[in-house]
């Protein structure tokens, strides 16, 4: 299914402004990498859809591959689409899933199925508009029935701040079927101060939050992702293992008591507080050439 893409396709969004451009992958035959702004938004393996590269997003996939039986269809909602990496993801290892994929640039989408077309098969519905306004006026059919919302919204190289505050998931609470997980990638730099505010704010919406992320990130020391998982029930406690297993390594889950320990002095993040992301340095995101 791969192809050559001659001379690194591009286009200039039409909403935002950014610069977004598919370039093969270096590394992997078969894999492109789609940048916006200079910073790497998602990478594809348009040969093997189930093989993941950055580091928080097979985390986020081994958290997928915990829901329900293996290869088990499942029903989910994306926030942000990128490429469209773990849609693609979830039919590869789930075929069959009913997935909903909601983002703001339409551009965006219709330049990545041009250029990185996915299979025709997938039951994949594309919303198009601000994630917060969509996701409150999703079918009511789809309240209590979701299985995964994955929330990774960038707009560049930072998150916008009315999708962090605690009204924002609240909305997306009531999807949560009762297997249900909402996974967050959260980006952050020393210190972790936004990190921890998310933590402070997920656990005042769910029961349940756990946060996985690369050891030195969670020590604060360097710029990097955590994925923080949320659910309304308990946790299986088993999947903490079997996280750690799945790499990639180092890696680290805190969870209870070390969760309450890590978002002590964080206070929950509201629609009046809010604020995006911290802004990663320059030299954070290289992909070479």
């Amino acid at each position: 299914m791969s192809r050559p893409v001659a001379q690194h396709p591009s286009i200039t969004l039409k909403l935002s402004g950014h610069h977004a451009v598919i370039e093969p992958d270096r590394f992997t035959p078969g894999s492109f990498n789609l940048i916006v702004d200079g910073t790497p938004q998602s990478n594809v393996n348009l040969d093997d859809p189930g093989e993941l590269f950055f580091e928080y997003v097979q985390r986020i996939g081994h958290v997928i591959d915990l829901i329900g039986e293996v290869g088990e269809p499942i029903t989910a909602v994306h926030l942000g689409a990128g490429a469209l990496t773990l849609p693609r993801y979830v039919e590869a290892t789930r075929p069959g899933s009913r997935q909903q994929v909601v983002e703001l640039e339409s551009d965006l989408i219709d330049f990545v199925r041009g250029e990185l077309p996915w299979d025709k098969r997938a039951q994949l519905r594309v919303r198009h508009g601000d994630a917060r306004e969509v996701l409150a006026k999703l079918p009511a059919g789809l309240h209590g029935a979701v299985d995964l919302v994955v929330v990774d919204i960038f707009s560049g190289a930072r998150t916008p701040a009315h999708v962090t505050s605690r009204e924002f998931y609240e909305l997306a609470a009531p999807l949560l079927s009762p297997r249900g997980v909402l996974v967050v990638n959260v980006a952050d730099g020393p210190g972790l101060p936004f990190a921890r505010s998310q933590a402070a704010t997920l656990s005042a919406v769910f029961g349940h939050v756990l946060a996985l992320a690369e050891t030195q990130v969670l020590k604060g020391r360097r710029f990097g992702n955590i994925v923080f998982v949320a659910a309304h029930t308990p946790i299986d406690m088993s999947w903490v293992s079997r996280l750690l297993a799945g790499g990639p390594h180092p890696s680290k889950v805190v969870e209870g008591a070390e969760l309450t320990h890590f978002m002590a002095t964080a206070m929950v993040t509201t629609d009046v507080t809010a604020t995006p992301s911290p802004l990663p340095g320059r030299t954070v995101f290289q992909l070479g050439s």
